[in-house]
């Protein structure tokens, strides 16, 4: 049943994150991954906040494991960091690592927050 889980979550996170990475990079005329960085910080926070709540071991594979493990995306984000760096464009790479650890990680923890303050 987890597995099942973890699939439908899979199956709904997975078009999201190219759909999301696809209009948002739409609407920039940059080299930055706009689109990689919106998904992953989203994906951040709805995460923070699933671990913020008690939840049942299911919604956590649904929504935790499945639908943000494929919504974020660490391959992604290292990819598009090298091909930055290997094309010149160096700083856009440092920006890429440096801003997406720290809005995912200040994204997580305001999710949490947000979440244990909601739940009381």
């Amino acid at each position: 049943m987890t597995v099942l889980l973890i699939a439908i979550g899979a199956a709904l996170g997975a078009p999201l994150r190219y759909l999301t990475d696809r209009a948002v990079q739409a609407r920039h005329d940059s080299v930055f991954p706009w689109g990689t960085l919106t998904v992953n910080v989203a994906g951040s926070l709805l995460l923070g906040a699933v671990a913020g709540v008690p939840t049942s071991p299911a919604v956590t594979a649904l929504v935790g494991t499945g639908f943000c493990g494929a919504l974020t995306t660490w391959s992604t984000l290292s990819y598009e960091t090298l091909r930055l760096a290997r094309s010149g464009a160096r700083r856009h790479a440092l920006a890429n690592v440096l801003v997406s650890i720290i809005a995912g990680l200040a994204a997580a923890t305001l999710g949490y927050a947000a979440a244990r303050a909601l739940a009381g």
